[in-house]
């Protein structure tokens, strides 16, 4: 009788471990939509308390940049005013920048927030998490007031 409940024990167990291990996974890839709402927070930010504030709070763990997700801040001109998987980056000029498929990638950014003010755009990058070049979607959103672009992607 044991051994029966010890069996029924350890496939009840298996099952539960399956049936959480999706939502595991979803925790911790985010989604688009916290994407977009960091995105939209992150330039409310820039909107109220301008690029050098953001900077502090753009590259320290927390709302801004966690797991996956961190918030880039490019000028209207192509400058990296804030890029926190290597800040030594910020100042340069990338408006010239391609994916590795050749797009134009910030040039795109900068033409969707100048057109629409804000919307996604697709891209493949590397991802700082695993090393590999990925598919990233960002949801980008122009800060006129303070002629900067704040822009949130995830990776598929």
């Amino acid at each position: 009788m044991r051994k029966v409940i010890g069996f029924f024990g350890a496939i009840a167990l298996v099952l539960g471990v399956l049936a959480v291990a999706p939502s595991a996974r979803a925790a911790d890839h985010p989604t688009q939509d916290e994407a977009r709402q960091v995105a939209l927070k992150a330039a409310a930010f820039v909107k109220e308390k301008g690029v050098d504030a953001a900077k502090e709070a753009f590259h320290a763990d927390g709302e801004f940049k966690h797991g996956e997700i961190y918030v880039n801040v490019i000028s209207e001109q192509g400058v990296w005013l804030i890029y926190p998987p290597k800040p030594a980056g910020e100042g340069q000029n990338v408006s010239e920048i391609k994916d590795v498929d050749g797009k134009f990638l910030v040039k795109d950014i900068i033409a969707l927030a100048k057109s629409k003010g804000e919307g996604w755009t697709e891209y493949r990058w590397m991802n700082p998490t695993t090393n590999q070049i990925a598919s990233k979607v960002s949801y980008v959103k122009a800060v006129p007031e303070r002629g900067a672009i704040v822009y949130v992607g995830i990776y598929k």
